[in-house]
């Protein structure tokens, strides 16, 4: 298992790209990404000016770590050409597509970028947000396979689940649970990032800690956010505690103690460790040290 590449996306916060002010606070807020939205919190006749200032702020740069997305209009939409074209002109971290529910709209894209000669360092992330999308899960993630497709990883778009399929969303999200496992299936067996859907209920600080703790006990890489007092929970939900973190190393140090080189299982405290769980460990001290060089820069 490599963890060379691994980057923290716990808190990834939704930013309306007609909003100038928001799109300049973007750049010292403390989330690990930011997505610069030119879909839902854009009204129709602001399509346009929020285009060209999303385009003109990710040039200016000025995001330090964060990761930047943008997220275009959907591909069956009036404005998704002018928008993909924005995009790739930018050159943002990842280019976020709403309603992404099948494998030909993924090589759509992809072939899109490549003829486009977009910047190989674009990603797309698909927004998983019909019952199409949930039927074609593993096809979908497995999509990550193949370069031209470019997928670095899905966001679930839960709103729009419930909406599709008049599901309520309440407390616990039991209508959903076996949605969001079978995404998180299909994308870790693909070696896919996936991100949980947005908390709609700003005021409500313990329903949103509890949601977040779901989320990351189910699998989730971290959360999609809509605003910025969300954050500070969010990190903290999805961040190894001080524990987690020691413990971690006390089985990466056993496991590589010349002794236990060639051992499937240790004892580490009275406990039996078995070499997948220092995998496991590796990591969470791996996603820790992303943590801390981020915070640094």
């Amino acid at each position: 298992m490599t963890t060379t590449a691994i980057r923290p996306r716990r808190s990834v916060l939704y930013m309306p790209g007609s909003n100038a002010r928001a799109i300049e606070k973007a750049r010292t807020l403390p989330v690990d990404g930011v997505i610069l939205d030119l879909e839902d919190a854009v009204a129709p006749d602001a399509k346009v000016q929020a285009r060209e200032q999303i385009v003109t702020a990710v040039k200016a740069g000025g995001f330090g770590p964060r990761e930047v997305f943008i997220r275009v209009n959907g591909t069956d939409t009036p404005w998704f050409s002018d928008d993909l074209a924005a995009a790739i002109a930018a050159a943002p971290d990842a280019i976020l597509v709403p309603k992404v529910s099948t494998v030909e709209q993924l090589d759509f894209i992809g072939h899109r970028l490549l003829d486009m000669r977009a910047d190989l360092k674009i990603r797309v992330w698909a927004m998983i947000e019909t019952p199409a999308a949930i039927f074609n899960i593993n096809a979908l993630a497995a999509e990550a396979h193949e370069s031209e497709a470019r997928l670095g990883g899905f966001v679930m778009g839960t709103n729009d689940l419930a909406k599709e399929t008049r599901a309520r969303l309440g407390p616990g999200r039991a209508p959903m649970l076996s949605w969001l496992a079978r995404c998180l299936l299909a994308a870790h067996a693909h070696g896919v990032d996936i991100l949980d859907g947005v908390y709609n209920d700003i005021g409500n600080t313990d329903g949103f800690v509890q949601e977040c703790a779901q989320g990351r006990d189910m699998g989730f890489d971290g959360k999609t956010l809509i605003h910025p007092n969300q954050i500070a929970p969010c990190n903290a939900a999805f961040s190894p505690t001080a524990d987690e973190l020691a413990q971690a190393r006390a089985m990466i140090a056993a496991f590589d103690r010349p002794e236990n080189k060639d051992k499937g299982v240790v004892m580490i405290d009275g406990r039996m460790v078995e070499r997948m769980h220092a995998e496991m460990a590796r990591r969470t001290v791996a996603i820790a040290e992303a943590i801390e060089r981020a915070q640094a820069r």
